[in-house]
């Protein structure tokens, strides 16, 4: 913090909160058009494929969905699941197709409410019809290598029964998982979840007895197997990004040892999972907030998991690492930890700050307080929503509330857009030298596909070039694959690269005739979020987009200066070297207490057409009378 900058007034932490939800549905509304531009091709007549009734009554589309035709060639639900006629075998067909559908939409598996139409009516299905429908449901999943698992009923009896019962509703209704075998290692599940919280939150132990098993003695054993460094053992405190994956079967058991004692290897975890939950566990304290900033962005992170200690509350970083969750527009789940050594008050304190907080204009959040089977499953189907955030209440020493973390995990629904036909790109954002391998880089793709062998281009260096190189091999959680895809984290060995040429934050792009474009400069519409004065030209902060993390100088702004709360287009320029990026991509910019989002709009900037002409006319002015 400069010397003599003010600390932030209320009212100016309200100003930057208010604006805050503004700006990123204004971001989520500008990406989502552009999505829609590259995805919709133009035709040979010169007008978009997509008419433009078609765009306007977007919102008309769920009147399809209702079966309100007047002929309908498909048979209802109902018919599907209870038919036991002689044409059985053909509507069992029709069934699946069904199922295969919802598997597609949901990337292998989907959440089945057995009992209610498309629309939500009940089917009134008695005892006997329920146990020919689940019956019909598990052949039809059969035929597709689907498993289907009960996880909640209504009025059917057995172990899943809800335990609150509902007057109203009178039929037997449940809600199932379905979840497709993979044909390939290639098409497992993955869901990427980053862990942050303040230091001491519980992190690393609780990752520690999710991922091994077994509890916690109170004292850090669950959580040195989590760490790299000596240093880190020694300490207790995470200082890097720590990866840890965590694997459900076909059947949403946990992919674990039949020895007792044995731990399994991310290979063996791999390659006998359906979904796979890859964590990232980041670093609590102040002094690695650049670190924490970093894994967040490069790692693509599909959901944020927030630990906060019952005994501390939110403290220290935890509302700079929620802040900065909620500015990326990442969906954020919370976990309470440590509440068998916390007194009751002290632990109603930290639920009520903790309600304040997510109530707050700037994040805009409902608190779900999960605390039974019934409750985890019904707000893991309604996660799909950015506005709901589930809280659980958990102690790594008792297990209390854990198996409840673990049934959220498993039917949690992938989150996230990535588009496979579009041009390969691949972020790196870890590099390594395997002996007898050679340079590996890790990251996401973020678009596209590539295969082993593939020629690539790597860079920008310091120059702004890219080299040439081919894909020796592809991993994914340790285990070779031929073939990697958009949304999927991989590690590439690459030939006749050293590891001195390679850094994070740099792409892989595929070999083109022309070689790609970088930039030194770019222009962006950003957001304040907080700044004790204000902000004009020739200021500088470090900047994050994706993996890259640079410091930045401002060299224009549309007006004289910005504040807290203010919107503003600034162009930036990178100080060390030029980086490549695209239009929409986001970016975080942070200096002390100063913090700032955006997007970028174009690259290149043009000093000889400044984003605030009047400013040149007054320097101009200012200098003649001088």
């Amino acid at each position: 913090m400069a010397p003599g900058a003010q600390k932030q007034t209320p009212y100016d932490r309200r100003k930057g909160e208010s604006a805050l939800t503004e700006f990123a549905d204004y971001v989520d509304k500008h990406q989502a058009q552009r999505n829609q531009l590259r995805s919709v091709a133009p035709s040979d007549s010169g007008y978009a494929s997509q008419s433009a009734a078609t765009e306007q009554h977007a919102e008309l589309d769920v009147l399809d969905t209702l079966n309100l035709a007047e002929t309908s060639d498909h048979p209802r639900l109902k018919v599907l699941l209870l038919d036991t006629g002689e044409d059985a075998e053909v509507t069992l067909q029709q069934l699946s197709n069904v199922v295969q559908g919802r598997l597609l939409e949901g990337s292998g598996e989907a959440l089945f409410d057995l009992g209610q139409e498309d629309n939500g009516e009940t089917m009134n299905f008695s005892k006997e019809q329920w146990d020919v429908a689940l019956d019909r449901i598990r052949r039809a999943a059969s035929f597709l290598r689907a498993e289907c698992r009960i996880l909640l009923t209504r009025n059917v009896g057995g172990p899943e029964e809800a335990e609150t019962t509902n007057e109203k509703a009178k039929g037997c209704t449940g809600t199932l998982l379905l979840r497709q075998e993979p044909e390939t290692i290639e098409d497992v599940i993955e869901t990427r979840i980053a862990v942050v919280g303040n230091v001491d939150a519980g992190k690393s132990t609780m990752l520690g007895v999710l991922v091994k098993g077994g509890l916690d003695d109170g004292r850090g054993k669950a959580r040195v197997n989590l760490f790299r460094h000596k240093h880190e053992v020694e300490s207790g405190r995470t200082s890097s990004v720590g990866m840890e994956i965590m694997g459900f079967d076909v059947h949403g058991d946990i992919v674990s040892s039949k020895v007792p004692g044995r731990k399994l290897s991310w290979e063996e975890i791999g390659r006998q999972s359906a979904k796979v939950i890859s964590f990232t566990d980041l670093a609590g304290h102040e002094r690695y907030l650049r670190t924490t900033v970093f894994g967040l962005l490069s790692s693509s992170p599909n959901y944020c998991l927030l630990m906060v200690a019952a005994n501390n509350g939110i403290i220290g970083m935890s509302k700079e690492h929620l802040g900065i969750a909620l500015a990326l527009q990442v969906p954020v789940m919370v976990v309470i930890t440590k509440i068998d050594i916390c007194p009751p008050q002290i632990l109603q304190q930290t639920v009520t700050q903790l309600t304040r907080i997510l109530k707050s204009a700037g994040a805009r959040k409902i608190p779900i307080f999960v605390k039974s089977r019934e409750e985890t499953i019904e707000t893991a189907t309604q996660f799909v929503s950015q506005r709901i955030c589930p809280i659980f209440q958990v102690s790594n020493v008792t297990g209390e509330g854990l198996d409840n973390v673990r049934t959220f995990l498993n039917i949690l629904p992938h989150h996230g857009h990535y588009d496979e036909k579009a041009p390969f790109e691949f972020h790196i954002n870890d590099t390594f030298s395997v002996p007898f391998v050679g340079t590996v880089v890790s990251g996401v793709v973020k678009s596209g596909m590539i295969h082993a062998g593939d020629a690539v281009l790597i860079g920008p260096d310091s120059l702004g070039q890219f080299q040439t190189t081919h894909i020796r091999s592809i991993e994914r959680k340790r285990i070779p694959v031929p073939v990697c895809a958009a949304g999927q984290s991989a590690s590439f060995a690459l030939k006749r690269i050293r590891r001195k040429e390679v850094r994070k934050g740099m792409v892989v792009l595929p070999k083109l005739d022309t070689p790609p474009k970088v930039y030194r400069e770019f222009v962006a519409e950003v957001l304040i979020l907080s700044h004790a004065t204000t902000i004009k030209t020739k200021y500088q902060a470090m900047l994050h987009v994706g993996p890259i993390s640079q410091t930045c100088a401002i060299i224009d702004i549309d007006r004289a200066f910005i504040r807290t709360g203010d919107r503003a287009t600034v162009a930036f320029r990178f100080v060390q070297r030029p980086e490549y990026l695209a239009a929409g991509d986001r970016i975080l910019f942070r200096e002390g207490r100063t913090k700032g989002l955006g997007m970028v709009k174009s690259v290149g900037y043009d000093p000889a057409h400044p984003l605030n002409p009047d400013a040149k006319e007054e320097d101009k002015a200012i200098e003649t009378s001088k």
